[in-house]
């Protein structure tokens, strides 16, 4: 990722760690001083954010870091750890506010103070959390970045329990103070929810799931190829904004190898095409078909050890398979030099072809 990328991360990372503190510390004020739980548990919400946010702000810094000989695949992973993170501080949060709420429905207890100032913190924090999930959001899905789509669905979750809180606040200034504790429980199951989901998600990545749809997607890609004969293998994980594709094929063994190169690189660019932040790796395993001929299988040997050799004859005499060619070598090469390699042909032959069968080699040298 190029470094403005990266600093876009960043930026957009500080000024979400920027807000939480300013909010944490307001809604935390207002909890204590009103003695509501709604706002008090909005304001542990929102310290534990500023912690996740922090933990998001180095994670986003720490998955730049480019690849080196201990995390072949790069440091992106590091923003699902952080994600996964949040979970566990958003659960947690869950936790406490059910167990809170209950008890001062249960028994009565705590008395709660509504203040207009206390109303105001918790609209401004609705609107703020609007802006920066916005924000987030965008750049998330812009990188990608895990990281940054758990803080977006942090403060979503923020704004819609903030009105929750908002909407009991008015009730208990109605005269009804059950209000706040029910809010709470209200304010629970959206975080509840939040931290369900993005659980979900963080698990699945650190599991290597690929991403809905691609395995169905690269394998009509690599099935339709013309010349590929099978995929054997296909792999794909998800790191960050990379996604990275291996997959291993078949292609006759008579494919010429230029033939071979254009295949996989038809085969990268049309899964780039439809990701283009894929990381693609195509291997081509050459194979031999049961539809190939003697005549073919011959030239293939002689080719793949860089021989040249014409007049090639193919014949069945009797119950023996008889295979003559003319073998042309370098007019200066010595004689016992040009019989090793003529051997070592028929050796390769004898070895494709059985062992019975007849090989006769004709020297001569390359003309000029």
């Amino acid at each position: 990722m190029s470094h403005d990328h990266a600093h876009e991360k960043e930026n957009v990372a500080l000024m979400s760690l920027l807000a939480s503190f300013v909010l944490a510390a307001a809604k935390l004020i207002a909890g204590l001083s009103t003695g509501s739980l709604g706002i008090l548990s909005e304001a542990i919400h929102a310290v534990l954010d500023f912690g996740a946010t922090v933990i998001t702000w180095f994670a986003v810094r720490w998955s730049e870091e480019p690849p080196d000989d201990e995390h072949h695949y790069g440091h992106a992973k590091i923003e699902s750890v952080a994600a996964l993170i949040e979970t566990g501080l958003l659960f947690v949060t869950t936790a406490w506010i059910v167990w809170e709420s209950i008890r001062r429905l249960l028994f009565h207890e705590g008395h709660v103070e509504v203040t207009w100032w206390s109303a105001a913190i918790i609209a401004m924090s609705i609107i703020i959390d609007f802006n920066r999930a916005r924000a987030l959001q965008k750049v998330a899905d812009k990188h990608s970045s895990e990281a940054l789509e758990a803080d977006a669905l942090h403060f979503s979750s923020d704004m819609w329990s903030s009105a929750v809180v908002l909407l009991g606040l008015g009730a208990v200034w109605l005269g009804v103070p059950a209000a706040d504790s029910i809010a709470a429980l209200l304010v629970s199951f959206f975080i509840g929810l939040a931290g369900w989901r993005l659980g979900q998600r963080t698990i699945a990545t650190l599991m290597d799931r690929a991403p809905e749809g691609a395995t169905e997607a690269v394998r009509k890609i690599v099935e339709q190829e013309p010349g590929v004969l099978a995929m054997r293998r296909l792999r794909i994980r998800p790191s960050g904004a990379t996604m990275f594709v291996s997959t291993v094929l078949e292609v006759p063994r008579t494919m010429p190898v230029d033939d071979m190169v254009r295949l996989k690189d038809s085969i990268t660019t049309r899964i780039e095409d439809i990701y283009p932040k894929a990381d693609v790796t195509v291997t081509a395993n050459p194979v031999a078909l049961s539809s190939e001929t003697v005549f073919q299988k011959v030239m293939l040997i002689a080719t793949r050890q860089g021989l040249a050799i014409h007049h090639l004859t193919v014949q069945h005499l009797d119950d023996r398979l008889s295979v003559s060619f003319d073998l042309e070598v370098d007019g200066a090469m010595a004689l016992s030099a040009a019989h090793a390699t003529a051997t070592n042909l028929e050796a390769s032959i004898r070895r494709e072809l059985g062992p019975h069968v007849e090989v006769e080699t004709h020297i001569e040298p390359q003309p000029e």
